[in-house]
């Protein structure tokens, strides 16, 4: 089930954020678009995607992700390959907002959260972290390889194979996932329930879990949860720091091209570096196991902003991958131990409506981060008020989660 949502993840993030911003110097030096374009069509695709999640998190409670991740590579696959035939601005703004408001929700965001709950219990945190992984390691990996075969083949045809790809895996998704473990016989984890036989326990697997294993954990009802103040504190500090941290990642290979003369394949490498970090997600799921995670995210929330002031000053290429490594572990961290908390907080009966009703907070951060950021750009010719505004966001954040303590079921 998770190799196949990390391959679902690799072929979405061909529209996300993090790659266009890599990308994008290819598409307007070949159409003459301007920056801030291609960073409104990134913005208003996920927040169109943020307009389903609601809807996308009840589907995901009711039916799982049996037919939602298929569905969303078919339709995925068609969207990267019409973009052989785009050739003007509201083409590639219709194509790139269909793609990043199915993919975001089915492939990467809240589907794939909610088979790791689903399925996993005992080993949750390590599930989320490593679902939160596929994303930027995904990212990282079509950087480097839509840059590459941008140069040979042009972007369209490489979105194009891309595409060809995501219809292709729609096949394999059909045949192997399911909503949860239950309809395989199974229990989170792999358990099986103990079968009672004449006089003696059947056993299945290496591990048995008792009937009332699974009531022990404690699972909100989503009309319960959005009742709570801790709740929409932590949807409020989703929003703050994604805007944040997407509007610097968005900028990074235009900035340190700019001020500290790095080609462009070097810029790009930083920013392929950092998303590649994610590989230690799997660290912050250990973390989250023995430290409180709400401390956790607090402490990653200052360290962000100080490593903005950081990426302020520096000068040099060394200086520029050294950010690109603490950016990269500070955004694995962000990403894993807010939904770990959310976990935490509400339990799995409801996850997929949980999340998608936070959707919405987290694409108007995904989407105002680069809007914002090429916006101050084109402005004023300097990154500093992005910069500002982004440590801002990342202090807000911080206060925000330091309120939102662990609430009490009604």
């Amino acid at each position: 089930m998770l190799a196949l949502v990390a391959l679902g993840a690799f072929v979405a993030t061909s529209v996300a954020g993090v790659v266009l911003g890599g990308i994008q110097g290819f598409i307007f030096e070949d159409t003459g678009w301007s920056r801030s374009s291609i960073g409104l069509a990134a913005g208003l695709g996920v927040w169109t995607s943020g307009f389903f999640g609601p809807i996308v998190g009840m589907l995901a409670d009711r039916y799982g992700a049996r037919w939602l991740i298929p569905s969303g590579t078919a339709i995925l696959g068609i969207c990267l390959f019409s973009f052989i035939w785009v050739h003007s601005i509201w083409q590639f703004f219709l194509v790139a907002i269909v793609a990043r408001a199915v993919s975001q929700p089915l492939l990467i965001g809240i589907v794939p959260r909610s088979v790791a709950v689903n399925f996993f219990r005992r080993r949750r945190n390590l599930a989320l972290a490593l679902t939160t992984m596929f994303r930027p390691v995904s990212g990282a990996i079509n950087i480097q390889i839509f840059s590459s075969a941008a140069v040979a083949i042009g972007w369209r045809t490489t979105f194009q194979l891309l595409g060809i790809f995501s219809m292709l895996l729609t096949v394999p998704m059909v045949i192997i996932i399911r909503r949860q473990p239950e309809d395989i016989g199974l229990l989170p984890d792999g358990d099986v329930p103990q079968i009672q036989g004449v006089g003696s326990s059947v056993l299945r697997s290496h591990h048995t879990a008792q009937p009332h294993d699974q009531d022990q954990e404690e699972s909100w009802s989503a009309r319960e949860a959005f009742k709570t103040r801790s709740y929409w504190l932590l949807a409020a500090t989703i929003l703050m720091f994604t805007m944040a941290s997407t509007g610097i990642s968005f900028n990074i290979v235009p900035y340190t091209q700019e001020n500290t003369g790095l080609s462009s394949a070097q810029a790009i490498g930083v920013l392929s570096l950092s998303t590649a970090l994610a590989l230690g997600n799997p660290i912050w799921g250990y973390i989250s196991n023995t430290v409180n995670p709400r401390y956790s995210v607090i402490a990653v929330t200052v360290f962000m902003a100080l490593l903005i002031i950081y990426l302020s000053i520096i000068q040099s290429a060394p200086a520029a991958y050294t950010f690109g490594i603490l950016w990269g572990i500070g955004m694995g961290g962000l990403e894993v131990l807010t939904y770990v908390l959310l976990a935490r907080y509400f339990g799995r009966a409801s996850f997929g409506s949980i999340t998608g009703a936070i959707r919405p907070f987290e694409a108007a951060g995904l989407g105002l981060g680069p809007i914002l950021g090429g916006a101050i750009f084109d402005l004023t010719g300097t990154y500093h008020g992005l910069f500002i505004a982004s440590i801002s966001a990342f202090i807000v954040a911080g206060v925000l989660l330091f309120l939102a303590v662990q609430p009490t079921k009604p």
